[in-house]
């Protein structure tokens, strides 16, 4: 039976391992992140791979510095190494020991959006298809040859969370189907085309805030590109209000960018955008208070947001 060693640590690994331990082979070892402080409360929490992990026996190990600390996983011999975001670097000594390999599940259309956000920049980009895709680790990032690929479609209402367990079960089942293949050597890797390639790095708290500048459907992909994780914000009133949910609205306003022009039945508001048009926002969580809609909040602020008001600044 082939031996391998598991790498991930978030949510979209999770249906990876639980592939991987149906399958025919025998997962000798997970490797993931430390568990880390979590939510408001700074609760130290095992990383959803780790959990899974448990629930299987399956033993695993936590590096905090995997290239200073990775002789453990040698010790098990793996006949193969599977990642899938797992969020650190394998040193040239792990990626050239196993006698198949180092593999990763990645989650876009590679040689696009290579790094640790490619769901995020997926939508944020307007782009309607991406996919998954296996391939051999390099010492580059996500620059390895290709072994397979699957397209999956982005919906007008996806968001980062619906995609996010489309292209987990996309991966999922693309691993399935060449891992057999793989350990056949019936596999031809192709290279990527380096010169073609896109970046998507992960998200910093600047990109998190709306640019009213741009326009509506732009705005659009922005808000959905960032729900549920880390959620885009605006400036009101001198302080962040993450917007949770709109849509774009095919109108055309008379107002700046930024300016709040209408509050239809009291239950949204909409902000004139650079190209005119208006985004109804539905969803907020103003600065210290939880996430609501706009009309549990109008209905005990009916004041505080007011036509004529500028977000943004």
């Amino acid at each position: 039976m082939k031996r391998i060693v598991f790498m991930g640590t978030p949510d979209f690994a999770v249906p990876i391992l639980k592939t991987l331990v149906a399958s025919p082979y025998d997962v000798v070892l997970v490797v993931t992140q430390p568990d880390r402080p979590k939510g408001r409360k700074r609760l130290v929490t095992p990383p959803p791979v780790k959990q899974e992990a448990i629930k299987h026996d399956i033993p695993v190990f936590q590096p905090e510095k995997l290239k200073d600390d990775y002789e453990a996983i040698l010790a098990y011999e793996p006949d193969l190494i599977v990642t899938a975001a797992y969020g650190q670097l394998l040193p040239n000594k792990l990626l050239t020991a196993p006698p198949y390999g180092c593999i990763n599940v990645h989650a876009s259309l590679l040689p696009e959006l290579r790094g640790g956000a490619p769901i995020h920049y997926a939508i944020m980009q307007g782009k309607t298809e991406t996919g998954v895709t296996i391939m051999y680790m390099v010492e580059k990032l996500d620059a390895g040859a290709m072994l397979t690929h699957q397209k999956v479609m982005i919906e007008e209402n996806d968001h980062v969370g619906s995609l996010h367990d489309k292209l987990a079960e996309a991966g999922s089942q693309l691993l399935e189907e060449t891992l057999p293949k793989l350990f056949a050597n019936e596999l031809q890797p192709i290279e990527q085309e380096h010169e073609q390639a896109s970046f998507a790095h992960n998200i910093k708290r600047e990109q998190e805030e709306i640019d009213w500048n741009q326009p509506s459907r732009v705005v659009y992909n922005h808000v959905r590109g960032l729900h549920p994780w880390p959620v885009a914000y605006t400036i009101f009133q001198g302080k962040p209000m993450k917007i949770w949910w709109g849509e774009p609205i095919d109108k055309v306003y008379d107002g700046k960018s930024g300016e709040v022009v209408d509050k239809p039945d009291n239950s949204s508001f909409i902000i004139v955008c650079g190209d005119k048009k208006g985004f109804r926002v539905t969803e907020i969580q103003p600065a210290g208070k939880k996430r609501m809609t706009v009309k549990d909040y109008l209905q005990g602020n009916p004041n505080q947001i007011q036509i004529g008001q500028i977000m943004g600044e």
